[in-house]
């Protein structure tokens, strides 16, 4: 039997004003850990909007928000996330979700949509510049 019953999709407008330099960024695959970001500050409608900063949790490898104040290897910027990522399941943590992370370009710092402390621009200074 067909399903005709009516669904709800919801899709997060993408916003790459942050990016200036699109035909010169590079990106690469990564899982996040979602279970690291905090359900009303990085993602209060179901995404982590692209631009967030990342950093590499080191027992895992996985990657989390950049926190220049934690001690499980967040604490060191790796990049922005490439685009933005829907969180699986918010009321289940535990799934982690595929992303790109853009670890070199050229970036409008005002547009981004969380702040990066100048320790986290030079643990990518000759990677990401910023205007």
């Amino acid at each position: 039997m067909t399903d005709i019953s009516v669904s709800k999709t919801s899709f997060q407008v993408e916003k790459l004003s942050w990016l200036l330099d699109r035909g010169g960024f590079e990106q690469e695959s990564i899982t996040l850990d979602i279970s690291a970001f905090t359900a009303g500050t990085h993602y209060p409608n179901g995404y982590i909007p692209s631009g967030a900063n990342l950093g590499k949790i080191t027992a895992t490898g996985l990657y989390g928000p950049y926190d220049d104040t934690a001690t499980d290897g967040r604490q060191v910027f790796r990049g922005h996330l490439g685009i933005s990522t829907k969180v699986p399941n918010p009321a289940d943590t535990t799934k982690d979700a595929g992303a790109p992370l853009c670890f070199s370009a050229v970036v409008k710092e005002s547009k981004l949509p969380f702040a990066l402390d100048a320790a986290g621009k030079a643990d990518v200074a000759g990677w990401i510049r910023y205007v």
